[in-house]
């Protein structure tokens, strides 16, 4: 090219600035930076942009990094010429320098950092209208591979970070966005840069970043996890000054726009991550208050499975968790007392917002899967909160609790169990359509035959924790009304042997739990027509089984069924079973259940161990004299008369012959008479017709088993 294809350029400053040699470029510099003063002296305009055109146009499209960097230099040179001037031709002299940052010679890209720090240096403020094309091209640098480039453009950067931090017109508005977008790099560098950033802002009091928070959070949060260690500080300590600033101007935090970026990042398996995001959830809770209520469905889902890690080195993990979990339990009591005044809207609060029952029971419900037994246990205490303080709003998701609270009593842990039937007992008595009347709730009976279903299919689940559950049911609800209940579904099931079996554990229940106290007393006294008619209700059931049947009429005193019982025994098969029955019969006898009975009678949600001792009347001592006496001997001579000489033989043989000698024959004692209400030849009957369907159902069992075991001809 000729001499006037580089005007006002001469070839020999051109060739200068060609050079590879820094010295060489760098005297062709400064000639071209005592030509840009002249010609600004003189008010040249058009030879100013005619020599940027050459530098940034003619000479940067060539291919020779040699070139390109004289051509920088030269750039360089004219802001240093113009000075101040240099702010009306910032366009023309910056975006040539930043497109070199894209250049795969590192030692333009060095030369454009350094170009463009002179420039920024200069202009200052002036350079902020650009100042998103710069920033871009310092989170580039920031990447960078070569050292050199990078040191480079660390210079530049607090160079940038010094006129953004002391200017008053930085756009902070416009900038957060190019963060934001940035901030999921995964190259460590400009990770550093980035955060970096965000703490030189957050820094300056003018400056209120804090207001932006919700679109940085996330990406400060992925960054938490670096696998750098340096990063992590980083993050942590602007992440805890973060919060600190929160704590101490709540009012300036969104807080309902940043609660689900903590929650998801909550459920990180991430340590540090977890810990942190529950750290924040808690002190939201507690600033933010009823305003996170239509959040509390993610919180618990976040916060809940955390409870899980009670014996793992995680523990304030879980300690914060159950913290979160106490305070946000608190919000939904106060939110669900009645206030004697409309309460005031919190900030970000709407009309009809509040807590979202249907979203928090699901997220409950799927807890109840969890493989830990303190996350179930606080999602049933949740649930059954829920029942006591929003009684309403539960009742329409009973049907999404009831499935999934049956099928948690099958579970290993009491804990789990105990609350399971709380909360159980609770949809039963909240349902009621008449106060009081558990018979009618909708959902009483579906829960018994539930719970029988269960115990049913499952002979472990039966023998391990069928009284557990019976007795804890008893102390939940009505002892009474659960037996007659279960007394009337037993008596659907088609399964006799089942039915044979939950007979006995009731029985044994009856005669031997603190819990059922009241009720034996009841049937003790048997004076009331209501006694009577539980008495008849029981002894249609019982008739599945004769010893329990047996031992319920001992414990009403109504001794002369018992020998008119103990006479049909002799049609009974006696089966081992059987034999093992009247056993544990002649135990009980030997019990203080029928002697002076000192047993625990328990208050409502007592431990097991605690209670009130009371001395009732015996049924050992109604062997020395009354009006029952000779019949309650003859049921027990009867009795003697099924067993083998076992231990039990024994045992109520020398009961018997302590007892002194009657002044009529057994044979002419009469019975006391039976109450009016009651047709003891009716029951006889039933008794017998119930164990001859036994009797059917054993023998078809037993043929389909010879069908099961004959070979296949």
């Amino acid at each position: 090219m000729s001499e006037r294809d580089y005007a006002p350029l001469s070839i020999a400053c051109v060739r200068g600035l060609c050079e590879k040699i820094y010295e060489k470029r760098k005297f062709a510099g400064v000639e071209i930076e005592k030509m840009v003063k002249d010609f600004s002296d003189a008010n040249n305009t058009s030879q100013i942009k005619r020599l940027i055109r050459v530098l940034g146009q003619d000479l940067m499209s060539s291919t020779s990094p040699n070139v390109k960097n004289g051509a920088l230099m030269g750039l360089s040179s004219v802001a240093v010429g113009l000075g101040k001037g240099c702010v009306a031709y910032l366009p023309e002299l910056i975006h040539p320098i930043l497109a070199c940052f894209s250049e795969s010679e590192s030692r333009v890209r060095y030369q454009a950092a350094e170009a463009l720090f002179n420039v920024v240096k200069i202009a200052r403020e002036h350079t902020l209208p650009h100042f998103p094309l710069v920033f871009d091209a310092l989170a580039r640098l920031a990447a960078d591979p070569e050292p050199q480039v990078k040191q480079g453009a660390e210079l530049l950067d607090r160079l940038v970070k010094d006129i953004v931090t002391e200017s008053a017109s930085f756009e902070l508005a416009a900038f957060v966005p190019l963060l934001r977008e940035r901030m999921y790099t995964r190259n460590a560098f400009a990770r550093q840069f980035l955060v970096s950033w965000v703490a030189v802002l957050d820094a300056v009091p003018d400056i209120h970043l804090l207001e932006f928070l919700p679109e940085l959070l996330d990406g400060l949060f992925k960054m938490l996890d670096d696998p750098n260690s340096e990063i992590r500080r980083m993050c942590d300590v602007q992440l805890s000054e973060f919060l600190r600033s929160i704590k101490k101007d709540p009012s300036r935090a969104d807080f309902q726009a940043m609660i689900n970026i903590l929650i998801t990042h909550a459920q990180s398996p991430e340590e540090m991550v977890q810990l942190t995001a529950i750290t924040w959830l808690k002190e939201f809770v507690e600033l933010a208050g009823a305003a996170l209520l239509p959040f509390a469905s993610g919180v618990l889902a976040a916060v809940l499975p955390c409870l899980a890690y009670a014996d793992d080195p995680r523990n304030n993990i879980r300690e914060t968790a159950a913290t979160v979990n106490f305070q946000l339990s608190k919000l939904v009591v106060a939110e669900a007392a009645p206030a004697p005044d409309p309460p005031r809207k919190g900030e970000g609060e709407e009309d009809g917002e509040g807590l979202r029952v249907a979203s928090v029971v699901g997220v409950l419900t799927q807890m109840l899967h969890h493989n830990s037994v303190h996350t179930k246990v606080a999602a049933l205490d949740w649930i059954l909160q829920l029942y006591n303080k929003l009684p309403a709003e539960m009742l329409q998701e009973t049907d999404k609790v009831f499935t999934v609270v049956v099928s948690s009593l099958t579970d290993g842990a009491d804990d789990v169990v105990r609350r399971s039937l709380a909360v159980l007992a609770e949809i039963c008595s909240s349902s009621t359509q008449r106060p009081g009347d558990l018979d009618s709730s909708p959902y009483y009976y579906n829960f018994l035959r539930a719970l029988l279903r269960l115990l049913a299919a499952d002979e472990n689940l039966l023998e391990d924790r069928g009284a557990f559950i019976i007795r804890q049911l008893c102390v939940l609800l009505n002892a009474e009304e659960v037996y007659r209940a279960l007394a009337c579904c037993l008596q659907r099931e088609r399964d006799l042997r089942f039915v044979a079996t939950m007979v006995d554990v009731l029985g044994t229940i009856l005669l031997t739990a603190a819990e059922l106290y009241d009720l034996r007393q009841q049937l003790r006294a048997f004076d009331k027509p209501a006694t009577h008619e539980l008495f008849k209700r029981l002894y249609a059931c019982w008739c599945h089984s004769g010893v329990s049947l047996l031992a319920l009429c001992l414990l009403t005193h109504n001794y002369g069924h018992c020998n008119a019982l103990i006479s049909t025994f002799g049609d009974l098969e006696i089966t081992v079973d059987f034999l093992t029955e009247v056993d544990k019969l002649v135990q009980l006898i030997e019990s203080p259940i029928f002697a002076c009975e000192c047993e625990r009678r328990e208050p409502r949600a007592a431990p097991r161990d605690s209670g009130e001792r009371v001395c009732v009347a015996d049924l050992r001592l109604e062997l020395l004299s009354g009006a029952q006496s000779a019949a309650l001997r003859g049921a027990l001579y009867g009795l003697l008369m099924l067993l083998p000489q076992s231990d039990a033989f024994h045992t109520l043989r020398n009961r018997l012959q302590c007892a002194p000698a009657l002044d009529q024959p057994l044979a002419l004692a009469a019975a006391a008479p039976a109450p009016a209400d009651i047709d003891f030849e009716e029951l006889l009957r039933e008794f017998t017709r119930v164990q001859r369907a036994h009797r059917d159902f054993r023998l078809v069992d037993r043929s389909r088993a010879k069908l099961l075991d004959k070979p296949f001809a």
